[in-house]
C-alpha cells in the first residue's frame, strides 16, 4: 500500500539510521489504525532504502505509545466487536521469511533492518507490545510501561503472551501479563524489560548513536544474519542453531563484507561496508 500523506507517524533518514516516530502528542501517541499502517509504510520504506543500515522508534512530546486511542475502544465496546481500523492492504514489512512472522507485530522479526524503540514516555497495551517486538529498547528514566490488557477485561494483544517470556522469564512476564500493574523504566530494565535506562535529555541522543554506530561499525550482512538467527532459533533447538551458523559461516567467508571486516580489522581503520541493493 502507499501511503501518500503521513498524518500521525514522521520519517526521518540521516547518516544510514532511520527515524520514525509516532505522532499525536496531544494523545500521547495512542494507536490508531492509520497509526498503524502508516508505521508499517514507513518500515517498509526503510527496509526497501539500501543506504538504511538502522531504525529508532520513539514517540512525540511525553509519551512513546498510551495503547489503543480510548475513542476506539469504546466504539468497540459498543459494536460487540474488534475493528482494528486498517485498509486491507498494508505494507508488509518482514514478511515472507517465515510463516510465524507474517502477523501484525511479529513481522519485525523478519526485516533485515535492527529496530531499536526509544521509550520516552508512558507505553501500555500495543504500545508495549510494539516496544517488546523491536530488537533493543532504550527507555528514559520515569517511564511507564504496562499491558494494560487486565484493567480492560482483554487478553494479552498480539503475541504478547509469546514474547514477554522471552525477554523477562516467565515469572516476570505473569506478573505483568496477570496484574497489568505499572512498571517504571527502572525496575524494567533490572527484569531485562529495557536494554539501558537514560536521563529523558540523553535518550534520543543515545538510541540514535547506538544505531549509528552499528550502521557505520558493523557490517549490514552481519547484523542481518545476527538478527534473523536471534528469532529463527527462538523457534528451534540448539541443533538447528548450530547447523544454521555453520552454513552461514561457508557463506559469509566469501562475502565482500568479511574481506572488508578483515581488511579493516588489520589496517586499523573503519571498515567501508559495500553497499548493495537491500535485501
Amino acid at each position: 500500500m502507499q501511503v501518500t500523506e503521513l498524518k500521525v507517524v514522521r520519517y526521518e533518514k540521516d547518516q544510514q539510521v532511520a527515524l520514525i516516530t509516532l505522532n499525536r502528542p496531544d494523545r500521547l501517541n495512542a494507536w490508531t489504525g492509520r497509526m498503524h499502517t502508516e508505521y508499517r509504510w514507513c518500515l517498509a520504506s526503510a527496509e526497501a532504502d539500501a543506504d538504511v543500515r538502522a531504525i529508532v522508534v520513539t514517540g512525540a512530546g511525553r509519551g512513546f505509545c498510551a495503547g489503543a486511542d480510548t475513542a476506539a475502544l469504546g466504539g468497540h465496546a459498543r459494536a460487540g466487536r474488534y475493528d482494528p481500523g486498517t485498509p486491507d492492504e498494508l505494507a508488509r514489512p518482514g514478511y515472507g521469511v517465515r510463516p510465524e512472522y507474517d502477523h501484525p507485530f511479529a513481522f519485525h522479526f523478519g526485516m533485515r533492518l535492527p529496530v531499536i524503540a526509544a521509550i520516552n514516555g508512558p507505553a501500555a497495551g500495543v504500545g508495549l507490545v510494539l516496544a517488546c517486538f523491536c530488537d533493543v529498547r532504550f527507555a528514559a528514566a520515569g517511564a511507564k510501561l504496562t499491558t494494560s490488557a487486565g484493567r480492560l477485561g482483554l487478553p494479552a494483544e498480539y503475541g504478547l503472551s509469546w514474547v514477554l517470556p522471552r525477554l523477562v522469564g516467565a515469572g516476570h512476564a505473569a506478573d505483568l501479563l496477570i496484574s497489568s500493574r505499572l512498571v517504571d523504566a527502572t525496575e524494567a530494565a533490572t527484569m531485562g524489560l529495557v536494554n539501558r535506562v537514560l536521563p529523558p535529555a540523553e535518550l534520543l541522543p543515545a538510541a540514535v548513536g547506538y544505531a549509528r554506530d552499528i550502521a557505520t561499525s558493523i557490517s549490514p550482512d552481519s547484523a542481518r544474519a545476527a538478527k534473523a538467527q536471534l528469532y529463527a532459533d527462538l523457534h528451534g533447538d540448539v541443533g538447528f542453531a548450530v547447523a544454521r551458523s555453520e552454513a552461514l559461516l561457508e557463506q559469509m567467508v566469501q562475502g565482500p563484507d568479511f574481506a572488508e571486516g578483515v581488511a579493516a580489522w588489520s589496517e586499523k581503520r573503519t571498515p567501508q561496508w559495500p553497499t548493495r541493493g537491500a535485501r
